[in-house]
């Protein structure tokens, strides 16, 4: 079960990982095998199923997504708590997102599921 100081933690320190554009901070919240589903994935990768399986195969995502996009930078607008997920609502340089965490016994993320505003996707 995840409580309101886990949820508040791993808020700040994803929010602080990606505004500071470090990959390995990012990473280290997740588990080796992690799912990641976006539609941005598609775009970024050509992978048509928008999901991506593993750290090695989301890193080489996220470091094209980075590049892409210099100024990135994130600003939480609340956290939602689930039995044994967290849903972070934030807006970014090109609206709002959703994206929603699946946590194992220890506290990693195991699946992950971003959601972008309709304009964002198209």
């Amino acid at each position: 079960m995840i409580d309101k100081m886990f949820a508040e933690h791993f808020s700040a320190d994803w929010i602080a990982s990606w505004n500071a554009h470090d990959l390995d901070r990012i990473l280290s919240h997740y588990t080796d095998d992690f799912e990641m589903s976006s539609p941005v994935i598609i775009k970024v990768t050509g992978e048509p199923s928008g999901a991506l399986k593993g750290k090695e195969s989301v890193a080489s995502y996220w470091a094209k997504a980075l590049q892409l996009a210099p100024n990135l930078h994130f600003e939480l607008v609340t956290t939602l708590v689930g039995v044994n997920s967290i849903t972070l609502y934030y807006n970014g340089v090109r609206g709002s997102s959703a994206e929603v965490f699946h946590f194992n016994q220890d506290g990693k993320v195991t699946s992950a599921y971003a959601h972008y505003l309709s304009l964002y996707t198209q």
